[in-house]
């Protein structure tokens, strides 16, 4: 069997050169220079949908399929069974090769935390041995612990772009998902995002926000800026950011990419420290 996103899209679909025997909770990842996973690389291959397309980036930009947990073992459910049993199934399934590996267990958390800002990953998540999982639930037993904020953020404008950027946009209006909020306006303001993009990029991006344009504003709290395209709020990025201000907006935001496997109104401010 395949695995398939939480946006619904089969990996093997994007990912050619992966063939996994199990149903996993995994993430497919391209190293960069460094060994360490890169985004940006896994940018080139998220939106690629063309068969042949598909194979020739395989060869350019190498994929590993990455699996952390099992929840289909060899036909039988095991989401019940408690992390430390279903640890013990994955690495049963000795799953090493050229396009897929299963990461090992850190050590403590300090020892873990410092080799993980060492290879420049995003954090450690740590899981109590006890937990089931929970689908489609943000579980307390598992714990995100950040190196750098990131945060992943729905798109509901876009600012004109001046300059060089004239006749794109300038930057992204970004917010999360308020599930209080009226149904026509569901996004929480959080700020502009107008910088981290690539030429290449921001022409995909206006392609992408091109059949979403609308008249009606999808913030409950909408910024002040009359220099603005609505869009509907469909599509999640990612943003890196320093911190919070007291007033919710992100301090000095820049883009990381586009996540098409995340559904909108799943998207939440973190920093509670819960995995999701």
């Amino acid at each position: 069997k395949w695995e398939v996103s939480r946006g619904g899209a089969l990996f093997p679909h994007y990912y050619a050169e992966m063939n996994m025997a199990q149903v996993t909770w995994s993430a497919p990842l391209p190293l960069g220079p460094d060994g360490a996973p890169s985004f940006p690389l896994l940018q080139r291959r998220m939106h690629v949908r063309d068969a042949g397309r598909v194979r020739l980036l395989a060869r350019e930009v190498h994929v590993r399929f990455l699996a952390f947990d099992v929840l289909v073992d060899r036909g039988v459910p095991v989401l019940d069974d408690p992390w430390s049993r279903r640890r013990e199934r994955l690495e049963a399934l000795g799953l090493a090769g050229p396009a897929w590996a299963t990461p090992p267990i850190g050590g403590d958390l300090d020892t873990t935390m410092a080799a993980a800002a060492a290879r420049g990953l995003e954090g450690v998540v740590s899981k109590r041995r006890d937990s089931v999982y929970r689908p489609g639930e943000r579980s307390p037993d598992w714990r995100k612990r950040r190196l750098v904020r990131e945060q992943e953020l729905v798109v509901g404008g876009l600012r004109h772009g001046h300059g060089h950027r004239s006749g794109s946009f300038g930057a992204l209006l970004v917010g999360t998902w308020d599930p209080e909020a009226p149904p026509d306006r569901p996004l929480r303001y959080a700020g502009g995002v107008g910088s981290g993009f690539t030429d290449r990029e921001a022409a995909r991006l206006d392609g992408r926000f091109a059949p979403l344009v609308t008249g009606s504003c999808p913030f409950v709290d909408p910024p002040d800026d009359r220099d603005v395209t609505w869009v509907r709020p469909e599509v999640v990025v990612q943003v890196r950011f320093r911190e919070w201000t007291p007033e919710g907006r992100l301090r000095q935001p820049s883009y990381r990419g586009e996540r098409s496997d995340r559904d909108p109104s799943q998207v939440r401010r973190e920093g509670d420290g819960l995995y999701r």
